[in-house]
């Protein structure tokens, strides 16, 4: 039995530190559910699903063919339960989502964990590493990838003193910005008009320079820019 309490030991410790290697890399962005979160989640799907692998020490005594085991059903438990720790981390922040990344990543360390749990290690280490490289190498992929970003764009004017559309589609144009699904709403009773649309640009600097430019209008009351992505 010390054997196999020293087995028991070699599978929550491996769970550990899978699980906390892909926390520490959360952690470092600022994601909410980071180091602990990931450790947590690793170690107690490995922990559960040792019950599969030592079930038959919980059923001494019980004839073997009264049993009907099937210990897929823990994996499928564990990945159904983990889904709601998942979606927790989930935040819709105006007309972006973000953490996306981050219950794929709870997600994944869970599958981890169940691999460890009944000591397939080899794809257990595998995964581990191909996780760690998805989430740091794949990022720096995306920053020197050329990209194309878009966002939400609301500008209020008086009424009175509407900017014309045309002069508002250059000046927005003129930033780099391409312009979509133009809309119009009157506000406040009549007195404000608002344009809203889709801008899309392949320089994430151009936001700003569009809001200082905005800035300095005195026509413009208002305005909002609400960049997509996660």
């Amino acid at each position: 039995m010390e054997k196999e309490y020293f087995t028991i030991l070699i599978h929550l410790g491996a769970a550990v530190l899978a699980g906390g290697f892909i926390g520490l890399e959360r952690t470092y962005h600022g994601r909410p559910a980071g180091f602990r979160t990931h450790t947590l989640v690793c170690t107690a799907s490995s922990l559960l699903m040792l019950l599969t692998v030592y079930q038959w020490e919980l059923l001494k005594g019980v004839p073997l063919e009264t049993v009907r085991v099937d210990p897929t059903r823990m994996a499928q438990g564990i990945m159904t339960g983990i889904g709601f720790l998942g979606a927790g981390v989930i935040m819709k922040e105006g007309l972006t989502v973000r953490g996306l990344t981050t219950a794929a990543s709870i997600w994944i360390t869970a599958s981890i964990g169940i691999l460890l749990g009944i000591g397939f290690y080899f794809p257990a280490i595998v995964a581990t590493l191909l996780t760690l490289g998805t989430l740091s190498l794949f990022r720096w992929i995306e920053a020197i990838m050329p990209s194309q970003y878009y966002a939400r764009l609301h500008v209020r004017f008086k009424r009175q003193d509407l900017l014309p559309e045309p002069e508002l589609r250059d000046l927005i144009t003129a930033h780099g910005f391409s312009v979509a699904n133009l809309s119009y709403q009157l506000a406040d009773e009549g007195k404000v008009f608002e344009y809203q649309m889709t801008v899309r640009v392949g320089n994430r600097d151009s936001y700003r320079r569009l809001a200082e430019t905005l800035t300095g209008r005195e026509q413009v009351l208002e305005f909002h820019i609400y960049p997509t992505g996660d």
